[in-house]
């Protein structure tokens, strides 16, 4: 066992130094971005460099049922053959015994990646990056809640309890005395990344009410990926420590801001290292421009990635923090697509539709994606928004539904992310949008029950 512990990352060498390992978790991203795998002994993971899993994971609605996506073979439930990735391997510091991560990555029998397997997604879209001499450079920034524990679906969810014994207060934004209220559970959230070796850029408080965000550091995108897909659960696990949730939900109570999952963008020349977005001179070249009309082409179509429940689309509300188009300015926030301040150097291009509720693998290769078809169609984008955008007219699918029908229709998308991709994930978020159909919610029943 000494020899692969001895290849570790640093961080999870440092976090079993002179402890005995337990257990490994063998892991993947399904596409909602739950966590599905095995817990195997430390000495079975050292003699095993493969594990399986039936491939009708990736064919789970987030609600547990299953989408018909299985193809003319039918429902068989072939095993697939996950391999680790162990640049990925990691600590899982909440546990009671001495246990890592390691995220995997999906093939069939013949060696080829599954194409509905999240990650692979990612890979195939950073490839192509790559073939064009380009390497795409990602920050994410993750807003979520801390919430009272909620047990009873049927009941609202409210702000968590604070340091103070009062309810988190609403429009705080970037208040110290706020993020105080939070202290014990911040701790462990810094603890627990520490310990990962997940370096955190800051964490702040926003404007809904117990609401936070983190942000990372730029860089690889699969790599920025597996740390958000890692820091959801370590969140959640510093949470429930503290008496309360943490949750990820797009728009979690009504009459709050929604929590995004913005995603910075820029792009490298592989040979010389320069940001494509910028000139000789440190001007905005033409390959910005495009990047941006890739994304106002192309984000329509993709919405059903980065926004993808019908709870999502609660989130893209008027004057509530959240785009409702596809303009783009310079530094501002009320666009959905922000050009902040910086320069020329670090000078890169903000997408602000996306919600935390997505799979970071997805989301990241949906915005990925529709920049990739910006830089390679050579459009040019719309003038500059100057003001307030909500202002402007709403160029968003106001339910999942619609998402879905621009979705499929999709071809040069679904070229870049994999057309097998695009059929499966369609399939399995039309079984999803289909369960949610099926649920009488209260507003129906205090409004139509003795009204219509």
């Amino acid at each position: 066992m000494a020899s692969w512990i001895d290849d570790l990352p640093q961080a999870a060498q440092e976090y079993l130094e002179g402890k005995r390992l337990d257990e490994v978790e063998c892991i993947v991203s399904d596409l909602p971005g739950i966590a599905r795998g095995k817990a195997v002994p430390a000495s079975k993971f050292a003699r095993q460099d493969m594990f399986h899993l039936p491939d009708s994971i990736y064919y789970q609605t987030i609600a547990g049922g299953w989408g018909e996506a299985a193809g003319e073979e039918g429902f068989i439930e072939r095993d697939m053959v996950l391999r680790p990735d162990m640049s990925t391997a990691t600590a899982a510091p909440w546990t009671g015994d001495w246990t890592l991560q390691v995220i995997h990555d999906a093939f069939d029998r013949d060696n080829v990646a599954i194409p509905f397997s999240p990650r692979n997604v990612l890979k195939r879209v950073v490839q192509l990056y790559h073939d064009k001499g380009w390497k795409p450079v990602v920050a994410p920034e993750l807003e979520f809640y801390l919430v009272a524990r909620n047990i009873d679906p049927a009941q609202e969810i409210k702000p968590m309890i604070g340091r103070s014994g009062r309810p988190a207060a609403a429009r705080q934004a970037y208040s110290m005395t706020a993020v105080d209220e939070f202290g014990p559970v911040i701790d462990d959230i810094y603890d627990f990344a520490e310990a990962q070796g997940f370096e955190i850029d800051g964490i702040t408080q926003e404007g809904g009410a117990g609401q936070l965000e983190i942000n990372l550091q730029h860089g690889d995108p699969i790599k920025l990926a597996d740390e958000v897909f890692y820091f959801k659960r370590l969140i959640r696990e510093a949470a429930l420590r503290h008496d309360c949730f943490a949750t990820f939900m797009a728009k979690p109570i009504a009459d709050e801001p929604g929590s995004a999952m913005h995603i910075h963008h820029s792009v490298l020349d592989m040979e010389t290292g320069q940001n494509i977005f910028s000139g000789p001179q440190g001007g905005e070249t033409d390959a910005f421009f495009y990047f941006i009309a890739g994304l106002q082409t192309h984000l329509p179509s993709a919405i059903p990635m980065i926004a993808p429940y019908v709870n999502s689309y609660r989130r893209y509300v008027k004057d509530h923090a959240a785009p409702i188009n596809l303009s783009w300015g310079r530094d501002n926030r009320t666009t959905g697509i922000r050009i902040p301040l910086s320069g020329p150097i670090a000078r890169r291009v903000e997408n602000r539709l996306a919600g935390m509720d997505c799979n970071p693998y997805l989301g990241i290769a949906a915005s990925l994606a529709c920049g990739y078809l910006g830089l390679t169609e050579e459009q040019r984008p719309d003038k500059q928004y100057r003001g307030e955008a909500y202002d402007g007219e709403s160029e968003i699918p106001n339910v999942l539904g619609e998402a879905l029908d621009k979705f499929d229709q999709a071809e040069a998308l679904h070229k870049v992310l994999g057309p097998e991709f695009g059929r499966v994930y369609s399939i399995v978020k039309r079984a999803e949008y289909e369960e949610f159909l099926q649920v009488i919610s209260p507003w129906e029943r205090e409004h139509l029950l003795l009204n219509v």
